[in-house]
């Protein structure tokens, strides 16, 4: 087990327990107070977070939205912590649940709305590319994929979850979660294959 840092110690004073580096046991830390546990897993999975959070939500302040509500939810629910899987499988179940209670919302809105009123279809992701044209590619790319096949292809690319945590976190049987990662990452090379 990495052990993360040592505290520089007044003479006379003992020396803390070494803080491990492990998901699981920072956030059993967070889970008895340790702040500072809490704010080394923030620093380690925001990016990824956000860009999963991102390859579904192309509003950037309804991104923004969805990756503070996953970590309030982490911080409220920390009591409730339980270890059975790891910390990013924990993480990334819970954007996923917060992403699709905002699709059917967004569904229940759009039955009701005028056809003005329809969502924006910018490519939000692409602005993390800025202009890139290898990133708008890519940003089309996973635009095109089922959603299911997107949602097990960024788990996969973002949250670096296994195949069976992405059954788990979407709720689907092994080989499902398998076959839609197999299909995604199959359709986004034959879109991106001549960026090679």
């Amino acid at each position: 087990m990495e052990l993360v840092w040592e505290a520089t110690l007044a003479v006379g004073q003992e020396a803390p327990a070494a803080i491990p580096f492990d998901d699981t046991a920072l956030m059993v830390r967070y889970r008895g107070g340790d702040g500072q546990a809490f704010e080394l897993l923030y620093r380690r999975h925001r990016a990824p977070l956000y860009r999963f959070i991102a390859g579904h939500i192309r509003d950037r302040s309804a991104a923004d939205e969805v990756f503070q509500e996953v970590w309030l939810a982490v911080v409220r629910g920390r009591e409730r912590y339980q270890p059975t899987a790891r910390f990013i499988t924990f993480l990334f179940a819970i954007a996923h649940r917060r992403i699709a209670d905002r699709a059917r919302k967004a569904i229940r809105r759009a039955e009701t709305a005028m056809p003005d009123d329809a969502p924006d279809a910018g490519l939000g992701p692409a602005r993390l590319a800025e202009g890139a044209a290898l990133g708008a590619a890519l940003t089309a790319a996973l635009a095109a994929l089922p959603l299911e096949q997107r949602t097990a292809f960024l788990l996969r690319a973002e949250g670096d979850l296994t195949v069976a945590e992405i059954a788990g976190v979407t709720g689907v049987p092994f080989e499902t979660a398998k076959s839609r990662l197999k299909y995604a990452n199959r359709a986004l090379r034959e879109k991106l294959d001549s960026w090679r």
